[in-house]
């Protein structure tokens, strides 16, 4: 599925309803990590509600869900271990760091994955408005790091380690979603849900189990966990939708716009919020998000370099046939495209 092959209606509700989520999942996942400091468990939690809630409603009728299939199971596991790692890296920096400094790094991921997108997606590089967006994105990261009233080293090396997994995880699931055949949306987000709950269920065992017994529950950790749990079924679902329509750069800097919102309500909530001067250099990046024009497929006039651009025939005789002739043109010259 591409932003070509559905309507405008669709594609407004996908980005509306993963504007919706990703502006809220953030302020939750930090407000449930403080009242029940045990991320694991909670991401634990989210992954189960998600997998089980959906094959409920599927079994319900509710849904349609894709019946089980060990091909799709398998095929949905490295996309599990690229969304567990990014997320727990996610829920590992917001112990260490204030949420400004999350967003703001998140805000120069484009810049990468434009590059890679490139290299990896068959797209085109970015023109010259969405470089200058690019490069205004990566400068206001540094001088938002300059003003953080908050630097802490930990949280800025969960930062980096965040940076590197959530790259991969952008480009590799677009590639997964476009590959992977499914009859319905909801599909993906069973198969990956349920692996991802195997998953983190083992390093849940494995780290937090003292924590787990010593804590004691209280109605707003329980409402907290609950929350974030139901937003996360309604995450996991959007992001996929969004995925499924627009490019893997659109999608992340999709994601940059929508914590616009995260900002603001982290300002009146919580007490680790960056100074006026942070603020400003954050708004910045996301204005520049924002102005950034998605790159086009490359047509087949700009073909990849690779095995696709060789000639299928070696012309020997400038005298054959026009029959003979169209064979020795390169496979993307004849209709073909990536």
């Amino acid at each position: 599925m591409s932003a070509e092959s559905v309507g405008a209606a669709t594609k407004f509700f996908a980005i509306l309803g993963y504007g919706a989520c990703s502006s809220l999942m953030l302020i939750v996942n930090k407000v449930a990590v403080h009242l029940l400091p045990a991320p694991s468990f909670v991401l634990l939690m989210q992954f189960f509600s998600s997998w089980f809630a959906v094959k409920a409603c599927g079994i319900c009728g509710l849904i349609e869900v894709d019946a089980f299939e060990r091909s799709k199971l398998m095929a949905f596991l490295p996309v599990s271990v690229a969304f567990l790692a990014a997320v727990f890296a996610n829920i590992k920096t917001l112990q260490f760091a204030n949420v400004e400094t999350f967003v703001v790094f998140r805000a120069s991921t484009p810049l990468t994955i434009s590059i890679c997108d490139w290299l990896c997606l068959g797209r085109e590089l970015p023109g010259c408005r969405s470089t200058l967006c690019l490069v205004v994105l990566l400068l206001g990261s540094a001088a938002y790091v300059a003003t953080d009233a908050h630097f802490e080293v930990r949280g800025y090396v969960w930062v980096g380690a965040w940076y590197v997994i959530f790259c991969f995880d952008q480009l590799y699931i677009k590639h997964a979603v476009d590959s992977v055949k499914v009859n319905s949306n909801w599909a993906r987000v069973f198969y990956t849900n349920l692996w991802a709950s195997i998953i983190s269920g083992a390093l849940t065992a494995a780290t937090e189990p003292e924590v787990l017994r010593s804590f004691t529950w209280t109605w707003k950790s329980g409402g907290a966990l609950a929350v974030s749990c139901l937003l996360g079924v309604a995450m996991s679902y959007f992001a996929f939708l969004c995925r499924s329509i627009v490019s893997a750069t659109h999608f992340t800097v999709i994601g940059n716009i929508c914590k616009v919102l995260t900002v603001l309500i982290n300002v009146f909530i919580w007490d680790k919020h960056a100074t006026p001067e942070g603020l400003a250099f954050l708004f910045l990046c996301l204005v520049a998000a924002f102005l950034y024009q998605p790159s086009p497929l490359r047509s087949a006039r700009q073909p990849a370099i690779g095995p696709e651009a060789v000639p299928l025939v070696k012309e020997t005789d400038s005298s054959a046939d026009e029959g003979e002739s169209s064979t020795s043109l390169p496979f993307n010259q004849k209709g073909t495209t990536r």
